[in-house]
C-alpha cells in the first residue's frame, strides 16, 4: 500500500519574523514534529535576515517588509508591501513544497486576501487569533470612525472563510464567537505558554544592574499601548522618594522606542534606563535573570484588558514577581505571581513596585507561586494537544 502523504500546512505571519515569534515557532515546530510537513512566510527582521532557512525541520521564507506605519499611508504601504510578498512566496511554495492549508497569523486580519485565492482549489484556511485589530486601532488612534469600521469587517471575513480559529484565551474565544460569527465547537483556545525547556531561571549578571542594589525587568514591543511612558513616569516618582537604588533593563523594540527613549531623557531618567532594543534571546535572558521584578505597563485598554501578554508566562517561568495594571487576562495568567496597580495610574504602580522591593519574602512566595503554575497550567505542553485537536478538526471535518 502507498504511503499516505504527510499533511502540509503554510503559516503566514507578517508582524515578526521566525523564530523569534515564540507561539508561532512553537505552532510550528510542534507540527513538525506530529508528522506535518510545515513551511512558514514572514518578514525579515534583526538576526534573522536570511530570505530563506530551514531550521528543525521547518522551511522559513522570509521578505523585506517598510518600517511599521504610523499612519494611514505608512499602513499601506506595510501591509500592501505584505501582501504582494504573501501571494508571491505562497505561489512558490505551492509549486515547490506545496501545502493544504493556510495557518494565518494576525495582525493585521488581512491574510485572509491571500487564502481565500487558494480555497477554490481545496486548500483549507485556518485563523491564528493573535491581536484584536479593530481594538489595537480604537487604543491607537481613539476613534471608531471608518478604518475601525473597515477592520471590524476585515476580522469578520476572516472569520468567515475560517474553518477553525485558535483563539489564545478565552476572551477572544467570545469575540470570535459573537462578533466573528463562528460555532463555539470550531473555535480551540491554544495559550500562548512558554516552551519550559527553552526558558529557564539563570544566573544574574550585577553588572547589568549599573551599580544599583535592584533591577526592573522588561521586555515586548515598545508602541504606544505597551505603557513605557507609565513606567518611567513611576521611575521619575520613584526617584523623587529619595530611591537611587533601583535600574532598569529594557528588551524589545519597535515604533515608539525612540521616543520613548527621549521621554527618559526629558524626565531626567535617561540614566537608570537601559534600552537594549530588539534583542537575541542570551540578551533577553541575561537582563530577565538579572531582574528583581519584571514589570507589564500595559494600558488597560479595550484590547490590552482582554489579550494574554506572552511577557507575563515568561516572567513566571523565570521565577520573577510581577507588577501589572490591573487588566482581565493579566490576572488570569498570573493570579499571585503579581501585584496588580490601579488602572494606569504610574504612582500606584511605582509603589507596587517599592512593596515588592521592600520584602524579600513575599518576592520569593510569588516567585515560586508562579514558577509552580506556569509548569502546572501554563507551559506550551498544556497547549500542544489543543493545537493538534484544532488541526484534526480541520482535516476532518468534525466539532471539538
Amino acid at each position: 500500500m502507498a504511503q499516505t502523504r504527510p499533511r502540509r500546512v503554510l503559516i503566514v505571519v507578517e508582524n515578526l519574523p521566525v523564530p523569534f515569534d515564540r507561539r508561532v515557532w512553537m505552532e510550528a515546530t510542534t507540527l513538525q514534529k506530529a508528522g506535518y510537513e510545515v513551511s512558514i512566510i514572514c518578514p525579515k527582521g534583526k538576526g534573522h535576515e536570511a530570505s530563506r532557512e530551514a531550521l528543525e525541520g521547518v522551511h522559513i521564507y522570509r521578505h523585506p517588509l517598510p518600517n511599521e506605519g504610523n499612519g494611514f499611508l505608512g499602513y499601506v504601504a506595510e501591509y500592501g508591501a505584505a501582501l504582494f510578498w504573501e501571494l508571491w512566496l505562497a505561489l512558490r511554495i505551492l509549486f515547490t513544497r506545496g501545502f493544504d492549508v493556510i495557518h494565518a497569523c494576525n495582525p493585521p486580519d488581512l491574510i485572509f486576501l491571500v487564502a481565500m485565492l487558494f480555497r477554490p482549489f481545496g486548500k483549507r484556511f485556518l485563523f491564528d487569533h493573535h491581536d484584536l485589530c479593530p481594538e489595537l486601532f480604537e487604543t491607537k488612534f481613539g476613534n471608531r470612525g471608518a478604518q475601525y469600521k473597515a477592520m471590524v469587517l476585515a476580522e469578520r471575513l476572516t472569520f468567515r472563510l475560517a474553518t477553525v480559529s485558535i483563539a489564545t484565551n478565552e476572551s477572544y474565544k467570545a469575540i470570535a464567537v459573537e462578533r466573528g460569527g463562528m460555532a463555539p465547537d470550531r473555535v480551540y483556545v491554544v495559550r500562548s505558554g512558554p516552551n519550559l525547556s527553552k526558558i529557564k531561571p539563570g544566573p544574574a549578571k550585577p553588572e547589568l544592574k549599573q551599580g544599583k542594589r535592584f533591577m526592573i525587568g522588561y521586555v515586548g514591543v515598545i508602541g504606544r499601548q505597551e505603557g513605557l511612558d507609565l513606567l518611567i513616569d513611576s521611575a521619575v516618582w520613584l526617584r523623587a522618594q529619595g530611591r537611587d537604588d533601583i535600574h532598569y533593563g529594557i528588551v524589545g523594540g519597535g515604533p515608539e522606542l525612540e521616543a520613548i527613549k527621549a521621554y527618559a531623557a526629558e524626565k531626567g531618567v535617561a540614566d537608570i534606563f537601559t534600552f537594549t532594543g530588539r534583542a537575541l534571546d542570551d540578551v533577553m535572558m541575561d537582563m530577565l535573570n538579572t531582574a528583581d521584578v519584571c514589570v507589564n505597563p500595559d494600558r488597560v485598554d479595550p484590547m490590552n484588558d482582554l489579550s494574554t501578554m506572552n511577557k507575563i508566562m515568561e516572567y513566571m517561568a523565570l521565577s520573577k514577581p510581577i507588577v501589572q495594571f490591573d487588566v482581565k487576562e493579566g490576572r488570569v495568567s498570573a493570579q499571585d505571581a503579581s501585584l496588580y496597580a490601579l488602572a494606569n495610574d504610574s504612582v500606584d504602580f511605582a509603589k507596587k513596585i517599592a512593596e515588592l522591593l521592600d520584602d524579600p519574602a513575599k518576592r520569593e512566595r510569588m516567585a515560586a507561586f508562579g514558577l509552580e503554575r506556569v509548569h502546572q497550567h501554563l507551559g506550551w505542553e498544556h497547549e500542544q494537544p489543543k493545537l493538534l485537536a484544532a488541526y484534526d478538526a480541520l482535516f476532518t471535518g468534525t466539532g471539538r
